[in-house]
């Protein structure tokens, strides 16, 4: 995948807000193509973010998460300046790592 992610990681009120938008087709293996065959299933399987060695999301996907996907959320024990860093992995072993600072 060339495409990188998009991601925003904002720390307020002793919490980081996080938005992720990932490039990805997530085909589930059950569209047909114009010719009329089968596309085959590709999809993040697994999703995984951590900070400063932490781990503080982890996540097990499948062919139901729709094209592009867009996952948010808060957790708490991080400072502004430190690094937050997503990979993903998909079902054809593809993956995909990409980190920003958090930002104050």
């Amino acid at each position: 995948m060339a495409d990188p992610m998009r991601i925003r990681a904002t720390h307020a009120a002793g919490k980081v807000d996080v938005k992720i938008l990932m490039a990805h087709p997530m085909e589930t293996g059950q569209r047909k193509g114009a010719d009329g065959t089968t596309v085959p299933a590709h999809y993040i399987e697994k999703v995984e973010v951590r900070c400063a060695d932490r781990v503080v999301l982890s996540a097990d996907w499948g062919p139901a998460v729709s094209k592009n996907p867009y996952l948010a959320f808060r957790f708490s024990g991080a400072a502004p300046g430190q690094t937050l860093s997503v990979t993903w992995v998909d079902n054809l072993g593809q993956t995909r790592t990409d980190s920003v600072p958090i930002s104050g």
